[in-house]
């Protein structure tokens, strides 16, 4: 049985302890092999392999070079696209469609991106007066932080992972990533494609494991990680950054969200339908800007409701390669077990079901997966335990509104701000809402539509800083000043 093993400078290790643990599948809960329990031993070697690195050839290399080195790794992976997409989608069992026109490329465009920044970012300067007369410059210079921890998660493991070790690397630090144990193999996988091209061993570092008293804890509180980078629950969030403070290490998270759709009556009504379907189940609603709750004006709240529980209702369960096929399973068994206990809280707390809330019938072969259905409810209260707290799974509440003030309110009146989306027509309206609603990211006629160049983050308990452009340098670089007496 094939075990996935870490990459620790530039080599593919098993663990010292000889311990492993079970991938199984999405789809049918079948084994698909063992993947190498890190520990300790694991960190300390990664670590060690990236500070290496970071002091020798990469730390040393022109930036040109860098840039070319991390094109030459985007090729890389272009050229390994299928090997990629089949590997994400084994572990994830979405969609192959959302895979390969979506994950994959935007994981091989994250190191181009970042590269062509680094290579053409402005630095600052400033001729300041003195009392001589004679004056002085002040110009600033970016140096790489040193050594990334980046704690990845499950969802979009390959684009969320390359999100941040391509700005990393890109800036010239080195890196430790932890994948999550649910999604290891596209981590794994660009181990070879970084051999390929020729990146210094110790440059890019994957060690397997889990999370609280494992791996992930032990990368959060080494001495020589530098920074660390995360996205997953805002409750990990706050543990990596009480473990941050001991050395005051810089952090940056992108965390929960209980995101808002806010479809007002004189919007597009069928992209709006066709949006709000995709934010809030693409990907089996495991993503994190995601749409968990729908405000709709009340003219055409009734004609909303049942549009979209056709379009819920119309979907297509299967494995990523059966034709047509446009949904997929929850990541594992227990996040089935998790998504399907709000299903009872909501019923509980006195919601009425438009459609879903349970496990569709599947064929024998895929009976074991983790196949929930797509979900709405309406008529909870906006204290209902499932319009407050984050699902992480395909469903969503609507509820009526009447007017623009009051919506805010409802947007608003959430410990969470990642993103929402706005449907309208009405140009002042949407600049209004815009900024009014209380987020790192607003959408107007659309969702997930990024630009890599634009700042990327979530405001209250959503995260910490902002990445994506020049604002991941703010992150992956010490700016430093220097001052020349004229």
């Amino acid at each position: 049985m094939h075990t996935t093993q870490h990459f620790i400078n530039g080599q593919f290790v098993p663990s010292t302890s000889g311990k492993t643990f079970e991938k199984r599948s999405p789809l049918d809960n079948s084994l698909m092999g063992l993947v190498a329990e890190g520990g300790q031993a694991e960190v300390d070697a990664a670590v060690a392999a990236a500070k290496a690195a970071r002091h020798g050839d990469w730390g040393s290399m022109p930036t040109d070079k860098r840039v070319a080195m991390l094109h030459a790794v985007a090729d890389g992976i272009t050229a390994r696209f299928d090997d990629f997409v089949a590997a994400e989608e084994a572990d994830t069992g979405q969609p192959h469609h959302v895979i390969a026109h979506a994950f994959v490329p935007r994981g091989a465009a994250n190191f181009k991106v970042f590269a062509d920044i680094v290579k053409n970012v402005p630095a600052e300067s400033f001729v300041m007066d003195t009392p001589d007369g004679a004056g002085a410059l002040n110009y600033a210079i970016r140096k790489p932080k040193g050594v990334i921890g980046v704690i990845s998660p499950w969802n979009a493991p390959f684009l969320l992972m390359t999100w941040k070790v391509g700005p990393a690397l890109a800036c010239g630090n080195t890196v430790v990533v932890k994948p999550s144990e649910e999604t290891p193999a596209t981590a794994t996988l660009l181990g070879e494609v970084m051999n390929a091209v020729g990146v210094p061993a110790g440059v890019y570092n994957v060690v397997h494991g889990f999370g609280p008293d494992a791996v992930g804890e032990q990368i959060t509180r080494h001495d020589d990680v530098d920074a660390i980078t995360f996205t997953g629950e805002t409750r990990t969030g706050t543990a990596i950054m009480k473990a941050a403070a001991d050395g005051i290490r810089d952090v940056s998270f992108e965390l929960g969200g209980k995101n808002a759709g806010i479809v007002f009556a004189d919007c597009d009504f069928d992209a709006a339908v066709e949006g709000i379907f995709r934010s809030a189940f693409m990907n089996t609603g495991q993503v994190c800007l995601g749409t968990e709750r729908v405000y709709v004006q009340r003219p055409i709240f009734d004609r909303f409701v049942a549009a979209l529980k056709a379009r819920c209702e119309a979907v297509k369960y299967g494995r990523p390669s059966d034709a047509g096929s446009n949904y997929g399973p929850l990541i594992s068994q227990e996040h089935k077990r998790k998504v399907l206990s709000y299903y009872a809280k909501a019923m509980a707390e006195g919601a009425t079901l438009v459609t879903g809330g349970g496990v569709p019938d599947m064929p024998a072969a895929l009976a074991q997966g983790a196949w929930v259905q797509p979900t709405i409810w309406t008529n909870l209260p906006e204290t209902a335990s499932v319009v407050r707290e984050e699902i992480f799974g395909p469903c969503c509440h609507i509820r009526p509104f009447d007017s623009e003030d009051e919506v805010v309110v409802l947007a608003n009146a959430n410990r969470y701000g990642l993103s929402t989306t706005i449907w309208t027509e009405n140009l002042k309206c949407a600049h209004r809402m815009a900024a009014a609603v209380e987020v790192g990211i607003t959408w107007v006629n659309s969702w997930f539509l990024r630009d890599l160049r634009t700042p990327f983050g979530g405001s209250k308990q959503s995260g910490i800083g902002r990445e994506g452009g020049v604002h991941s340098l703010e992150f992956y670089t010490d700016m430093r000043n220097v001052c020349i007496k004229l």
